[in-house]
This record gives structure tokens, sequence and C-alpha cells, in this order.
């Protein structure tokens, strides 16, 4: 599997990031175990979660993600072969959003002692936090920097003047800068990206992960219709999509599925991985099936028309 540098950063990844919020809500331990281990021995190596996943469960608190990557990475002992990404700034019962340095110091060694390790190797930002200064949170990840305990600091939901902002005051400060970027973007969900963001992160040369990666599921053609929604935990929130530009995407993503016999999801994903900006998508999976359709769209390459066709349908 050939690898992708994240912008500036020395980390190599896949070119397809597997997402860790199925962990605990619709995966339990031993199928995440088992779709973990099906996702290395694809060639892939990268792992995205957050400290907040899946606290909307009834009965969880968040963390449970994490401690159940913990306790695979523990269990395999392939620590090393392993990207790590978790993000912090998510209401984990505090009742708002938090960026702040004392929050930070916190929880960071929560997620460290979820997962088992002494070393994040990417630690975001989930939200924006308007009521802590850039200057602030920077500073807090340049202590976590210095002392080892993360590798890399990005962010995530920023948009264009947010991510300039805080730029700005890493260069003003000296302070480490946001190096990746976590944003939504799909087929479907394109204009928060494409444009000035997007401008923006290659011209920092700005790592770039996309999550929603599929719409929310949307993306593998599996929901045509509101009969379809029941089919998942996650089909309510597909329903906005079912609309006669959804419908003419889809239609795209079957004539090219078609022509490379591969699903409507391996098509969708290897659109986001061949975008310009964009260093990998990344995408869930509950089933050994659809863990191998993860490693599939990261092997498949789609001509120009194909790039064409499915841009004319989402425009």
């Amino acid at each position: 599997m050939q690898k992708r540098r994240l912008g500036r950063t020395d980390l190599s990844i896949a070119p397809l990031v597997l997402g860790g919020n199925v962990f605990g809500w619709t995966a339990d331990e031993k199928t995440s175990f088992d779709l973990l281990d099906r996702f290395v021995g694809g060639g892939l190596n990268a792992i995205d979660t957050a400290d907040a996943y899946s606290r909307w469960v009834p009965g969880n608190k968040g963390g449970e993600s994490e401690t159940i990557i913990g306790s695979w990475m523990k269990d395999r002992g392939n620590r090393d072969k392993v990207v790590v990404i978790t993000k912090v700034g998510s209401d984990m019962g505090q009742g708002h959003k938090d960026l702040s340095a004392a929050y930070i110091e916190k929880a960071v060694d929560a997620s460290l002692k979820r997962l088992q390790t002494d070393v994040i190797d990417l630690y975001l930002s989930h939200w924006p936090d308007p009521t802590t200064p850039y200057e602030e949170t920077l500073g807090a990840y340049e202590k976590l920097l210095a002392k080892g305990k993360v590798r890399h600091v990005g962010c995530s939901n920023l948009d264009a003047g947010q991510l300039r902002a805080a730029l700005d005051v890493a260069s003003l400060r000296s302070l480490p800068r946001y190096e990746v970027l976590q944003p939504e973007y799909n087929l479907y969900d394109r204009s928060s990206f494409d444009g000035p963001l997007r401008d923006l992160c290659v011209a920092e040369d700005i790592g770039v992960i996309t999550y929603f990666s599929l719409a929310k599921g949307f993306l593998s053609g599996k929901y045509r219709s509101e009969t379809d929604l029941g089919q998942s935990p996650r089909g309510g929130g597909v329903k906005d999509y079912l609309n006669a530009r959804g419908m003419r995407i889809l239609a795209a993503l079957d004539v090219v599925s078609a022509r490379h016999s591969a699903k409507q999801a391996e098509v969708a994903l290897a659109w986001v991985i061949a975008r310009p900006g964009v260093t990998a998508p990344i995408a869930s999976a509950t089933k050994p099936e659809q863990m191998d359709s993860l490693i599939k769209a990261a092997l498949l390459k789609l001509t120009a028309d194909d790039m064409a066709e499915l841009d004319r349908a989402s425009g």
C-alpha cells in the first residue's frame, strides 16, 4: 500500500484512514478487534478516534473507542505499526466545548491512559472554542510536544478564516502550528472545503483527512428512498440527501462503479482520495466485507473521465 506524507509531519499514512467512531457503538470489542486486524492486514495504518467517541450511546460516557483501540494495540503488540489520531475539546460532561490549557492537560492524560500508550501521533482540536484564544491552546500543545505526549497537532471543523488566524498566531508567537486539518468533505458536501479552505491547506502544506467521507453512508448507494433509512442506526442522518442532486450523484456512482466492477462506496472514497489537497478520507466499517471494501477503495484509481463524470453530477 503506497503511503502519503501527512502535510509537513513525519507521519506517512495509507490513503484511507479508519474511523473509530463505531467502536463501542455499532461494533463491540470483539467485532472491533476483528475489523482492526483486517484493517492492518490490508496494508492500512492510520486510525482516527476522539475522546468523546461514543458518548452519544445510552450508557456510555465517552472514551469507549479509545479504550478498545488501546486494548487491541496492547493485545497485538503493534503500537509501532499504527498511526493513532485522536481529538480533544468535545463536551465530555463539562457542558461545553473546551480547548483551554487546563482542560487539554487533563484530557490528554486520560486519552493516553485509555489508549495504553505514552504518545499520541496526531492530536486534534475537535471543534473551535470561541472562549479560548488560539495562543492559549497552541501554548498547551507546545508543552505536550515538549513532554513527548503528542508528536503533532492539528484541528477539525475550522473554516478558512479560523485556520488562517490560528496559523498567524502560531507564527507571531513562535508556537506550534496546526499541521493537519480534518474537515467534512465528500462527493455531496463539497462547499465548505473546496475553495478558500482547500487553497489555504495546499499553500501551507497542511495535511487533510476528511470525515463523513461517505456522507453518513449515503454514498454507499444503499439508501435510495425513505423506506431504506431503517437499514442502519445511522440511516436517520441520510434523509437530507434524498433529493434530485443526491439521486444524480448516485446515478453517476452507479455508472463509474460498473465501469470498474467496484462498489459505489469504493468509488466515492476513491474520488476523495484523488481530490487536490486531500491526503486521505476517513471511513468506518462494522462488517468484514465493509472493511474489505475500504481496502479496495484505497487501491482504486479513477480515470480523468471518471472524475469529470462525478464532478458534473455533484455540481
